[in-house]
């Protein structure tokens, strides 16, 4: 005769499976400069536009949820005069539970802040538009492979010092 599950054993394994969920998403931060108005709107040059992108990831006092940041800085430029500067932090509480460390870490540098940008984008061109310019989208970001290259320059400097010291390099 074989057991039966227990119901409290199904729900400790319920418990114990991976899991992501988003509790909020809100825009934390959002600044926007036009420090040459009105003379920006009589230029006839296309200025050169340079977007910025940061991500943070905190912990927060509540066990499994964390606090992702995504700040997007978006600078308009003709030669050395500023047409518009645009910075949005678009942030969002993310609960996850029952992910190794490792796998964390990935979770919160590469799912989180892809949930983020379409956010951001809304956020900035909107901004920029209200500000009497053309929207400007931003294009999507492979998180992915900027989490992978900054893993990969981690590792590179932990060899670097490592090999400085005589130490041997740490692996994850």
């Amino acid at each position: 005769m074989s057991e039966q599950p227990q119901p409290q054993d199904a729900a400790q394994a319920q418990d114990d499976q991976p899991m992501f969920g988003i509790e909020k998403i809100y825009l934390k931060d959002m600044s926007l400069e036009v420090p040459n108005a009105p003379k920006v709107f009589f230029e006839r040059e296309t200025p050169q536009v340079e977007v910025n992108v940061h991500n943070e990831a905190i912990g927060l006092e509540q066990q499994g949820l964390f606090e992702v940041v995504l700040t997007i800085t978006v600078t308009a430029k003709i030669e050395d005069r500023t047409i518009f500067l645009v910075e949005a932090a678009q942030a969002g509480i993310f609960q996850i539970r029952n992910i190794p460390p490792r796998d964390l870490e990935a979770v919160l540098g590469t799912l989180c802040p892809n949930t983020l940008l379409p956010y951001a984008r809304e956020a900035v061109a909107s901004v920029v538009q209200r500000a009497g310019f053309p929207p400007v989208t931003l294009q999507h970001m492979n998180f992915d492979l900027v989490y992978q290259q900054r893993m990969q320059q981690l590792q590179a400097e932990q060899e670097a010092a490592a090999a400085a010291t005589g130490a041997a390099p740490q692996t994850h």
